[in-house]
């Protein structure tokens, strides 16, 4: 089975970090409360900044993220198991857009846990184009978004949903997960 698989919020524990930055930010920088919904998985839709605002948080916060964030927990387990199993596995990622030395730090974390993927594609913007290129049969994402987009298509999704973020219904394309034992046994069952 191919399956792609998105780093940030999937393999990386950094959704949770960039949540944290976002509200210290928000209260200490902006000194207000810009939040305006919680379901949306990147910040440029959780508050109300300007422009202005959201280029000052990248400036200052991201590279802390990154170098802040580890591995999700469980990810090892599930990587071994899944690489055992003779899955291709294909990271499809948007890291490195914003800041190009966030990709340097993933690239880092990754051969210091001797992880090694069998295709990478960074800095994605269109997630579907490479899905269908590539011919992913799951892809494991947790943007709602992007696995509404991808799932609208015909691509079987695994939504890592993490607390707070929208829910979707599920159907024969979108699962919900919201750890690595779940992505195990989603992928062991099939």
């Amino acid at each position: 089975m191919k399956i792609g698989i998105d780093l940030d919020g999937v393999v990386f524990d950094s959704e949770t970090t960039f949540r944290t930055y976002e509200e210290i930010f928000d209260i200490t920088e902006l000194r207000g409360n810009n939040l305006i919904d919680r379901e949306e998985p990147k910040f440029q839709g959780r508050y109300n900044w300007t422009k202005e605002e959201q280029k000052r948080f990248i400036d200052k916060y991201f590279l802390t993220v990154s170098r802040e964030s580890g591995l999700m927990s469980g990810f090892l387990a599930g990587y071994r198991f899944l690489k055992e199993q003779g899955h291709e596995l294909v990271v499809i990622t948007a890291r490195g857009g914003h800041v190009k030395e966030m990709k340097d730090d993933a690239i880092r974390i990754l051969e210091e846990n001797n992880i090694k993927f069998d295709k990478y594609y960074w800095q994605v913007e269109d997630k579907l184009e490479i899905c269908k290129k590539e011919n992913i049969d799951v892809m494991i994402d947790d943007d709602w978004r992007i696995v509404k987009q991808l799932s609208d298509n015909g691509i079987k999704t695994l939504y890592f949903r993490d607390t707070n973020l929208k829910k979707l219904e599920e159907n024969k394309f979108v699962k919900e997960i919201n750890n690595w034992g779940d992505i195990y046994r989603e992928i062991a069952l099939k």
